[in-house]
C-alpha cells in the first residue's frame, strides 16, 4: 500500500492550506488515518487523527485551527489548516493503519511570518 500526500506549499502567516493523502487501494477499510509533522531538529509528532467511527484527536497546538476529515472515498484523508503560524512549518506525513502501519512520503509546509 502506498500513500500519496499533496497540498503542501508556502503560505503567509494567517493563511490556509489543505493537505490530502490518498492510498493506492480502496480495498482496505483503514482503522486510523492521521497526520504527523516533523520540524527541523525535532521529533515527528501527531497533528491529528481520525478513526473509522469518525472520532478525532488533535494536538493542543492545532486545536481550533486544523480539521481532519475522511474523504468520500475510504482511501483518502484530508487536513484543512487555517490560521497558519510560522511554528506550523514542518514536513507533514500522512499515516493509515490496517493490520500494519503505512506512511506517506511527506509534504513540506512552510509558513512565513
Amino acid at each position: 500500500v502506498q500513500l500519496q500526500a499533496s497540498g503542501g506549499g508556502l503560505v503567509q502567516a494567517g493563511g490556509s492550506l489543505r493537505l490530502s493523502c490518498t492510498a493506492s487501494t480502496t480495498l482496505l477499510d483503514f482503522n486510523v488515518m492521521a497526520w504527523y509533522r516533523q520540524a527541523p531538529g525535532k521529533q515527528r509528532g501527531l497533528v491529528a487523527s481520525i478513526n473509522r467511527e469518525g472520532t478525532t484527536d488533535y494536538a493542543d497546538s492545532v486545536k481550533g485551527r486544523f480539521t481532519i476529515s475522511r474523504g468520500n472515498a475510504k482511501n483518502t484523508v484530508n487536513l484543512q489548516m487555517n490560521n497558519l503560524l510560522p511554528e506550523d512549518t514542518a514536513v507533514y506525513y500522512c499515516l493509515m493503519t490496517f493490520r500494519a502501519v503505512y506512511w506517506g512520503q511527506g509534504t513540506q509546509v512552510t509558513v512565513s511570518s
